[in-house]
């Protein structure tokens, strides 16, 4: 099979595990008993989408991303149950309902590339939160990008395929960048070759106090804040913070 974009090869090699943590921090955070509308925002290829939707839960999958959409799609009929996946940006929610629940995970907004953005988002998300509504995120810290990523690499091979994902410092210790390369075997007129492609990603955070003032400025007036998939206090050497926010 050729990988025409990053979405099959990222899907395929993410660790299923933290879909797992994911979804056991959100399970802490909201009582799944109640059924509840749910939008999973950047929900990618909808692993948690589809763990959402099989606990009984109205879930709303969105994502700028139509290739991972499609792997939603793909997932959420292999799981038999129901997701409506909508395409577009999280800076412009207009066209959408509002929801019980609003979650967004593996630090999408550390993808936005300013402060202004993730506060627009951030608005976004609170005009479609209904009262008590919650919020729930998660970012990287300026320890991860500062300290753990530069230099990071991971590599994978098979028969098929090779990935090589090299993290570098960027302009300081809040930015980040992933260059991503993929090589696919093709065959032509009986000849094997491999096609390589190229993806850059750029990923920013902020300081905990820069998000709680930007969560405040959207009007969230209860947040609370957790290190390691809920189960530590946040100290300097966290590497994601969690967000649990109520307008």
């Amino acid at each position: 099979m050729i990988y025409q974009t990053f979405a099959e090869l990222y899907d395929q090699l993410f660790d299923e595990e933290e879909y797992q943590n994911w979804f056991d921090y959100t399970k802490k955070e909201v009582d799944l008993k109640q059924q509840k509308d749910w939008l999973e925002l950047a929900c990618g290829a909808g692993r948690l989408a589809v763990r959402l939707a099989q606990n009984n839960q109205r879930v709303t999958g969105f994502d700028l991303s139509e290739e991972m959409l499609s792997l939603a799609d793909q997932h959420a009929r292999e799981a038999d149950v129901d997701l409506e996946l909508i395409q577009g940006n999280m800076l412009d929610l207009s066209e959408l309902t509002s929801f019980d629940v609003v979650s967004c995970y593996a630090d999408s907004f550390c993808y936005l590339p300013n402060q202004d953005q993730v506060l627009q988002a951030f608005k976004e998300v609170y005009k479609h939160l209904r009262l008590d509504g919650q919020f729930i995120f998660d970012v990287i810290t300026p320890y991860q990008t500062g300290v753990v990523y530069p230099g990071y690499m991971f590599n994978y091979q098979d028969d098929g395929k090779a990935f090589i994902w090299s993290s570098f410092a960027g302009k300081d210790r809040y930015h980040i960048e992933h260059d991503l390369t993929f090589f696919t075997k093709m065959t032509n007129a009986g000849v094997e070759a491999f096609k390589r492609t190229e993806e850059t990603h750029f990923e920013r955070t902020y300081e905990m106090k820069t998000y709680l003032e930007l969560l405040k400025e959207a009007g969230f007036t209860s947040v609370q804040c957790y290190a390691d998939f809920g189960h530590a206090e946040v100290n300097e050497t966290t590497t994601r913070w969690f967000f649990s926010c109520r307008r």
